[in-house]
């Protein structure tokens, strides 16, 4: 049973790490989920530190994933228009069945808001909806590293059992 989950947590670091550039899958959780199933194995003990704090960052990067395309489109400028058209971008795009809506929804999104808010400037609308989208790509290099962080972590724990586990 602890080589199924050793195998398990492996697969879902993998996962995880293919998720941090997948929009679909979420990728930091997927990876702490490899790490608690390789705490469920009988020869690891359970360290609640590392359980803690690494859910703590899953948690808190989950919130900051969604707050970040709106403070790039505010960063470069966006209005109030702007960011609603960003988020709302974000959500089609999440949904809607384009290759990379993710990054093309709040782009469109930011422009259409801006361009609502102010026909007459398409430049700053422009510079706006860039700024969301390189939030969007900041989001996604700081989610592909801390899924390589959780990986090192399960690596770390794996070597540190390695006797015992195999």
């Amino acid at each position: 049973m602890d080589i199924f989950l050793f195998i398990l947590s492996l697969a879902c670091m993998l996962v995880g790490i293919l998720g941090s550039f997948l929009p679909v899958l979420p990728g930091i959780s997927i990876s702490w989920l490899g790490i608690v199933l390789l705490y469920f194995t009988n020869v690891i003990p359970a360290n609640y530190w590392v359980l803690g704090i690494t859910l703590l960052v899953v948690i808190l990067f989950s919130i900051a994933n969604y707050i970040l395309p709106a403070k790039g489109t505010q960063r470069f400028g966006g209005s109030k228009a702007g960011i609603w058209g960003t988020n709302i971008g974000l959500i089609i795009g999440l949904l809607a069945p384009i290759p990379l809506g993710f990054i093309i929804g709040p782009f469109i999104g930011a422009l259409i808001g801006e361009l609502f808010f102010d026909s007459k400037n398409a430049k700053e609308a422009l510079r706006a909806a860039t700024g969301s989208v390189l939030a969007i790509l900041a989001s996604g290099f700081i989610q592909f590293m801390l899924c390589v962080i959780y990986f090192g972590i399960f690596i770390s724990i794996v070597w540190r059992y390695k006797e015992i586990l195999f």
